[in-house]
């Protein structure tokens, strides 16, 4: 009776071992596919984003694009390793397509940011570089992603924004022409010389450097206000320059109006007893 308990353990040791040894083999070689293919798999995104940078398509659209690459080429890969362990590829692809189906309902968001990204390339609204005002963020666009956007704001803060957003709302582009128009305010008192100031305003502003050379500035009436007239002061700059010019310009009012004598603009008596009621 002692002999059968050793046949069964022998023969059981030999049954899993048969199982469990090929398992580890495969496990082995789908572990070495899985990094030799993700090597590969960087090593071709290396060489078509060398190739793309040689061509004339703009390096938005190379991201793109090789971000789509990457991902068929990884699902690729999955599809190999699962062949490699006996897994019908067709049984795959039926699950594949089910599961993309619950995961759209899922996740209808993503895939609106995505299409939006599609439509974006598409339609190029926006590129890497450009100075935007679109999805409540103003600033310079870093990356126009598969379903973000990347934009660093004036204060050095990125943000990143959804393409669904982003698309959806109204998309301000000032680097879309080649210079932008730098609106200013400059406030008169009543008893001031509305001809002088404008004249003195306009050899002023000639001064300010790196204004767009393609046309001039303007210094207007604009409106007129309880303290006195307001002049609108308006330089044209490139995008580069902007803000370089609208302080220079700002500075250049306050240094020419009171070296020249103009008085301060002073609140109305009548609007001054109104604020004390």
């Amino acid at each position: 009776m002692g002999v059968f308990p050793s046949v069964f353990l022998v023969f059981s040791f030999d049954a899993v071992s048969a199982l469990i040894v090929p398992f580890l083999f495969k496990l082995v070689g789908a572990a070495a596919l899985w990094v030799v293919g993700g090597w590969l798999i960087g090593l071709a995104l290396r060489l078509l984003r060398r190739f793309f940078r040689q061509g004339t398509l703009d390096s938005t659209l190379v991201n793109y694009l090789l971000s789509i690459i990457g991902v068929v080429l990884r699902v690729v890969l999955i599809v190999a390793i699962l062949g490699f362990f006996g897994v019908e590829t067709t049984s795959f692809a039926a699950l594949l397509a089910g599961a993309g189906i619950a995961i759209g309902a899922a996740w209808s968001g993503m895939l609106g940011n995505f299409a939006a990204g599609v439509f974006l390339q598409l339609f190029r609204p926006i590129s890497v570089g450009d100075y935007i005002d679109g999805g409540g963020v103003e600033g310079t666009v870093n990356e126009v992603g598969m379903f973000v956007t990347s934009i660093t704001s004036i204060d050095n803060v990125v943000n990143i924004v959804g393409n669904a957003k982003l698309f959806g709302d109204t998309i301000k582009n000032y680097s879309a022409t080649p210079y932008r128009r730098v609106d200013l305010v400059a406030q008169l008192d009543n008893s001031a010389d509305v001809a002088r100031a404008i004249t003195l305003l306009k050899e002023g502003i000639q001064k300010v450097p790196n204004q767009a050379s393609e046309i001039e500035a303007e210094v207007e009436v604009l409106e007129f206000s309880e303290r006195g007239p307001r002049l609108a002061v308006r330089p044209y700059a490139h995008i580069s320059h902007y803000w370089q010019v609208y302080f220079d310009a700002n500075r250049m009012i306050v240094e020419v109006l009171g070296q020249a004598g103009f008085p301060v603009p002073r609140i109305p008596v009548a609007m001054q007893k109104t604020s004390l009621n």
